[in-house]
């Protein structure tokens, strides 16, 4: 039997090397290879394969004492994980590297960095785990990343901690909650060349709107600098909607734009042992658009075609889930990530569930902000800032299930908390975010983006989430009585009359695309709040419904016009 190599190059492998590579080096190695021809570009570099983890495990001999912790720990009880986590970490951490692979490492990255024409290049170090980037399961998240890395040892130390990230605490439970083997599980690491969007632009892009689960939009979402604060929720991000059957077709089809207030931005660090830091983003900044239209075109069709290309290869519609950067060096646009959507893919598209307030008109709007899930929760607030009640919010043992999480914005380790929440609010974050996303994959309701909801609420409160009114979630006071409907596509009537619907709003469009129609189109209007002096309208786009209607085949027309929202705070 071969032995694995410990390490591979980045263009070397492919989606077949998922056992060995894990799933993001295996889908960055295959968009290396298949995609680069359809001007899909994606940064070199090289794999420390699942080999290298499991000789690192066995060399310091830590597999039964890492079973040993995991099984003496409560997976519902947040302190018993922590405990637990924390003490493999630091068992992998100080762990020793075999020197063969130690040594293979350095001599990798010496030779990519003389590549780049330097002496110790600018790397990001990703965890890659052989469970992660499923279609029935979304590992996103969960292992660590570790950028601006310079230099062997800190490289060498970069590999190690993502090791030890294969058991964080929220990759722990996410584990046990979806009934993975702690140990069946290996993990790789990708070192691939920096993307210089510290000194540009980075985010998430959808190849589907992430609310409706409508295929025909990219939704993208950037901010300035590195994209952890997109994904982390730090900011609120700008948003993009292209509509991509006018796309094709080779039209400028961005139908609606929001300006996020992105009020800081990561950068590099100045500083010795500091990779990174936060930085405030200058005012004039924050009123401009982080990308031009032109390139959230191109990758809007970098989007679709990874899409199409991951589609094509299952044998069915395969959303993707993508992270981009622009350098702000070469000025080119770069894919970090890809990795498959998993919750309108494998949903029940026949079952449609509406929410509905039933109000007595004497409510309390206390906030507002973006809606994630067209669900309604309602509950006690617990404000928190931390998972030990440090910066004077509730400790994390205290949160009870049904409570309503409020917070500036959301810790990956807290998922055990956001799996108790009835609702999630944060001040912060956009509809990428890591809060939406979790909030999404949970079924809970969030409402993300609010500016200031700590301020506006205080601990024991009892309030109501509503996602059911639109792209704007909105916070009540008190407990708002609220109905549930349920509908099956399948047992709706056809009738001979093809019946369109005409709406004003592109979130309610994608809503209604679902149901059986023969067309949905946005009513024409003028809109007054624009960043030029040119007022911008909607001009009409119907879209296509798989639906059970016969006559439903409509083809998309025309949607060049674009709508420009400014951000509410």
């Amino acid at each position: 039997m071969t032995k694995a190599p410990y390490l591979k190059w980045l263009h070397e492998v492919e989606l077949s090397d998922i056992p060995t590579v894990g799933g993001k080096n295996a889908s960055l190695g295959e968009m290396i290879q298949r995609l680069s021809n359809l001007g899909v570009k994606v940064p070199g570099g090289f794999v420390v394969t699942v080999a290298s983890y499991e000789a690192f495990i066995a060399f310091n001999e830590l597999d039964a004492r890492i079973r040993e912790l995991i099984d003496k720990m409560d997976p519902e009880d947040v302190e018993s994980i922590r405990r637990a986590g924390l003490a493999v970490r630091a068992l992998v951490k100080n762990g020793k590297f075999p020197e063969a692979i130690s040594n293979d490492i350095v001599a990798r990255y010496l030779e990519m960095s003389k590549q780049y024409g330097q002496d110790a290049t600018d790397v990001a170090v990703r965890s890659s785990a052989t469970a992660e980037d499923l279609p029935d399961a979304s590992f996103a998240g969960q292992q660590e990343t570790y950028l601006n890395v310079r230099g062997p040892e800190e490289l060498l130390t970069a590999v190690r901690n993502c090791f030890a990230s294969l058991f964080t605490d929220r990759a722990i439970v996410y584990r046990h909650n979806l009934g993975y083997d702690h140990f069946n599980i290996g993990l790789s690491v990708g070192v691939q060349k920096m993307v210089r969007s510290d000194l540009a632009s980075s985010g998430v892009a959808f190849s589907l709107d992430t609310e409706s689960g409508f295929k025909d939009v990219v939704l993208i979402n950037g901010s300035y600098g590195l994209g952890e604060m997109v994904v982390q929720g730090s900011v609120s991000p700008d948003e993009f909607l292209v509509f991509k059957p006018t796309l094709n077709e080779g039209f400028s089809s961005i139908i609606e734009k929001k300006l996020g207030n992105k009020d800081r931005k990561m950068i590099y660090g100045v500083e010795p042992g500091e990779s990174v830091l936060v930085v405030p983003v200058e005012r004039p900044m924050r009123n401009r658009f982080c990308i031009t239209d032109e390139q959230a075109l191109e990758l809007a069709k970098s989007v679709v075609a990874i899409e199409k290309y991951y589609s094509d290869k299952k044998g069915t519609w395969c959303p993707m889930d993508v992270e981009w950067a622009v350098d702000g060096l070469s000025k080119q646009l770069f894919i970090l990530q890809a990795r498959p959507e998993t919750i309108h893919s494998r949903g029940d598209a026949d079952k449609v569930i509406d929410y509905k307030l039933t109000p007595t008109g004497k409510e309390k709007i206390i906030a507002k902000g973006i809606a994630i899930g067209a669900r309604v929760g309602t509950g006690k607030v617990r404000i928190m800032y931390s998972l030990d009640g440090r910066g004077g919010g509730t400790d994390g043992k205290d949160f009870q299930k049904g409570d309503v999480l409020v917070t500036d914005m959301t810790d990956p380790d807290w998922e055990p908390i956001m799996k108790k929440a009835a609702a999630i609010v944060t001040n912060k974050g956009g509809r990428t975010c890591h809060a939406a996303i979790v909030a999404r994959e949970m079924g809970v309701p969030a409402i993300v983006g609010c500016g200031d909801a700590t301020e506006k609420v205080e601990n024991g409160d009892e309030i109501t989430i509503s996602c059911c009114e639109g792209d704007t979630g909105v916070i009540y006071a008190g407990h708002v009585p609220y109905i549930t409907e349920e509908t099956l596509l399948s047992a709706i009537p056809k009738v001979r009359t093809p019946i369109m619907l005409n709406v004003a709003s592109p979130d309610m469009a994608f809503k209604f695309a679902s149901l059986p129609n023969a067309g949905v189109g946005l009513r024409a209007r003028s809109s007054s709040s624009t960043t030029t002096s040119a007022r911008t309208r909607w001009r009409c786009c119907s879209t296509r419904s798989s639906a059970t209607w016969p006559s439903a085949a409509a083809s998309a027309t025309s949607s060049t016009a674009t709508r420009t929202r400014r951000p509410s705070s």
